[in-house]
């Protein structure tokens, strides 16, 4: 083993043992694999290891699958990406403005995440569901979060609905006309569209997570998965597919190249987004890309097409962060090709601004935590991590999805930032509380069938639908926000994320989380 294949071991001893699940990793250059590693076990119970043919969830990493098939049908002439979605699928309610299927495929739609929708309709992602009632979240709901094309908040509503129109226009399943037309030809033999977790699968692995305890369980989820993120791969076949990417047919350049480039924001930033790819610099160099995250998995695969370099890696356990991982790999791969590191002094310099942040004139909030010198990031619904130094004197969340940059606190203590090219401004959260007792009531949103209430002591938000019940544990922020989390872990620890905010407005109040963004709860009296 080289000096460069020690350097990648070393990142990953974490992960080995008999008692551990784990991930498979791979990085290539100049068209050979340069280093290829299994870490951990496949399944626990059963004593059996990862390895380059295991089956594995590669979760959104589907959606490039999806508007691969969706570009292909439009060179056939049997849908249209410029077209209004509601040409397609006319049982969605009309929304205030057109979303076209290019917006649906970039991000850009301003559609409610139906993942998203569902927790809040009280159906959680583990219990059963079938494609029928997502149908039903998703088209009684035209309320958005932004108008088309302004911003980018990443949505699988955009995908579940073009995969559904790519079966309608083609007549045929998506895992049929993903066999025909890609994974086929290309003998990636080993990956199909896998609905559900309880369809068995041979080699399949075992997808986990931590129970209360702390102890291995495995992790799935009820609902019935599309192109929105419900492909199973293996290292092997995700190899064959970035070899593809890397030297396409040549009818099939010119649709891989489309999905490379991004429209630009309408306030004219260009969008980290593409179609189907992440496409970002990191240390100077151009990557295109996608992860994904699906019940008891992580995975990511980017390329450096300039370098002729790439990082697939797929994990069967929920508590890696594989988009930070192929970064740490590319550091070891294309060491002689980065820019160099920029000065760690403004990380430290972050790190002592540590506290939590509110957006002004808005509700977004976010912490820095300083963990020994070195700032985190946290959000709402899972979002945080690592902090990437631009170079530029700003930062970023090390997250491929989102469009978020910003600098260090000025003398007021407020951040200057950047959301999808427009400026915000942060500002240390000012502690205090409202009146809990003029909380509680009864309120909802008819168009989502949404009942809620907030108990007598302003203590804990019931959401209620046809679907089920969500318990939310609500604590103070400041005097007009509150924070959201679930009922069973109402106490949440320092850059440890919450499920959502809530602001209280006169005759309501308004929801915001990752991917919903000012969904009024009206008070009903």
């Amino acid at each position: 083993m080289g000096t460069s294949g020690a350097a990648i071991e070393r990142l990953f001893t974490g992960w080995t043992g008999a008692d551990t699940p784990g991930l498979v990793v791979a990085a290539t250059r100049g068209g050979a694999v340069v280093h290829q590693g299994a870490y951990g076990m496949a399944d626990l119970a059963q004593g059996v290891a990862l390895g380059p043919r295991t089956r594995m969830r590669i979760g959104s990493q589907t959606k490039q699958f999806t508007v691969l098939l969706a570009l292909m049908l439009e060179r056939e002439g049997k849908l249209d990406m410029e077209a209004p979605v509601h040409r397609y699928a006319p049982w969605l309610a009309a929304t205030p403005a057109p979303v076209t299927l290019r917006h649906l495929a970039s991000n850009t739609s301003g559609l409610r995440d139906f993942l998203e929708m569902m927790t809040w309709s009280g159906l959680s992602l583990p219990c059963p569901s079938s494609r029928a009632d997502a149908r039903a979240i998703i088209g009684r709901h035209g309320e958005v979060n932004f108008p088309p094309g302004e911003q980018m908040i990443y949505c699988n509503t955009g995908f579940f609905l073009l995969s559904e129109i790519i079966e309608e226009v083609s007549g045929r399943s998506y895992d049929e006309l993903l066999r025909q037309r890609i994974t086929g030809p290309l003998g990636m033999d080993d990956t199909l569209l896998q609905k559900r977790d309880a369809q068995v699968l041979p080699r399949a692995a075992m997808h986990h997570t931590r129970g209360p305890d702390g102890v291995w369980e495995r992790a799935h989820w009820g609902l019935v998965l599309g192109g929105e993120g419900g492909m199973t791969s293996t290292l092997e076949d995700m190899l064959r597919w970035q070899a593809h990417l890397a030297s396409p047919t040549p009818e099939m350049a010119a649709l891989l190249a489309r999905m490379e480039v991004a429209a630009p924001f309408s306030n004219g930033s260009p969008s980290m987004y593409a179609l189907g790819f992440t496409v970002t610099s990191y240390r100077g160099l151009r990557n295109v890309g996608h992860g994904g995250g699906v019940a008891g998995g992580r995975s990511e695969s980017v390329r450096f097409p300039a370098q002729a370099a790439g990082v697939v890696i797929l994990g069967n356990r929920d508590d890696i962060a594989p988009f930070s991982l192929a970064r740490r790999v590319a550091d070891v791969v294309l060491a002689d090709q980065m820019a160099p590191r920029p000065d760690p002094a403004g990380l430290r310099a972050l790190a002592a601004a540590a506290g939590m942040y509110r957006q002004e004139d808005g509700d977004e909030v976010f912490e820095i935590t300083d963990e020994g010198g070195e700032p985190r990031f946290t959000s709402q619904g899972g979002g945080g991590g690592v902090i990437e130094p631009l170079g530029d004197g700003g930062f970023a969340p090390e997250r491929a999805v989102v469009h978020l940059s910003f600098g260090l606190p000025g003398g007021d203590g407020v951040i200057p930032a950047r959301w999808c090219g427009a400026a915000r401004r942060y500002r240390p959260v000012r502690p205090g509380s409202g009146d809990a007792t003029a909380l509680a009531g009864a309120y909802g949103n008819a168009a989502l069938g949404i009942d809620a209430v907030v108990s007598g002591d302003g203590g804990m938000l019931v959401l209620r639908s046809d679907y089920g019940a969500l318990r939310l544990a609500l604590s103070w922020i400041e005097r007009d926000l509150l924070m959201a989390l679930p009922a069973d872990a109402p106490v949440r620890g320092e850059g440890k994320p919450w499920a959502a905010v809530l602001r209280v407005e006169d005759g309501g109040l308004v929801l915001t989380s990752d991917r919903t963004k000012n969904l009024r709860l009206g008070r009903v009296k």
